[in-house]
């Protein structure tokens, strides 16, 4: 049941019965040029959908904002930050909270939300309440290991592909392109922001379009290109997410609520 199409009387009867929410949570971001800056909302939003169809719990509006601050300055891309995301997600949580909802699910979209939810988590602990985190790309991948991912590779083409395939901009689609050593040649460009030294992994923050013209990487993730996508493994990945959802939701409402010290 999506919370946009209801009444307050009608949700007042749900909470009767049930206290569990869905909160799809996205970005705006670039994703490469192959694919569009809504992916990572699209995406959970699709899942929301196919859980929706066969399932009974409320689903709040997709939020299509989040923490993406390593991809700003590609044009479009729209960045809340981290502690933004942590005040416009405690908000909705904390109102929802108030009228009666104590399991909160969050499905998310993008790996750069992680540290907000989990702060909101935190607060509605303490308060009597659950948050569960659902990183749609992970699970996806611990479930099938040849679908596993990385920011704009094979399995997120690929899903925006089961959601519709004109999305993707396939004059663009490559197996990968240099990337730049933008903090020194001693400290060259690895994975995401991090660099390579004597075998190590070192993180620098600093925004992506430093590192790469295109905003999608393959250093590290050779396995996960985009030219491997295909419409029919997107399709039963989205569905497959949808059945994980169904039954991760009702194992978390059969969870005990934490106790509130007085």
């Amino acid at each position: 049941m999506f919370l946009e199409r209801m009444n307050y009387p009608e949700v007042e009867a749900y909470l009767k019965r049930k206290d569990t929410v869905i909160l799809p949570v996205g970005s705006t971001e670039n994703h490469g040029r192959h694919m569009p800056l809504g992916t990572d909302t699209l995406i959970p939003h699709r899942i929301a959908e196919l859980f929706n169809a066969d399932c009974d719990a409320v689903i709040a509006p997709t939020l299509p904002y989040g923490a993406t601050e390593d991809l700003y300055g590609f044009a479009g891309t729209i960045s809340l930050g981290v502690e933004g995301l942590r005040q416009v997600l405690g908000a909705i949580c904390d109102q929802l909270y108030s009228y009666g909802f104590r399991h909160f699910i969050i499905l998310n979209g993008h790996g750069g939300n992680r540290k907000s939810i989990e702060q909101v988590g935190h607060e509605l602990y303490r308060k009597g309440a659950l948050l569960a985190c659902v990183n749609w790309w992970l699970i996806a991948g611990q479930i099938r290991p040849e679908w596993k991912g990385g920011h704009g590779g094979g399995e997120e083409t690929a899903a925006i592909m089961g959601i519709d395939p004109t999305l993707i901009r396939t004059q663009y689609l490559h197996d990968g392109e240099e990337i730049r050593n933008d903090v020194s040649d001693e400290l060259p460009s690895g994975s995401w922001m991090d660099v390579d030294f004597q075998g190590g992994s070192v993180t620098i923050p600093r925004p992506i379009h430093s590192i790469t013209d295109n905003g999608w990487l393959t250093h590290g993730m050779s396995i996960d290109p985009p030219t491997k996508a295909t419409q029919a493994w997107g399709e039963e990945m989205l569905r497959t997410m949808a059945d994980y959802l169904r039954d991760f939701t009702a194992a978390f409402e059969r969870a005990a609520l934490p106790r509130v010290e007085a």
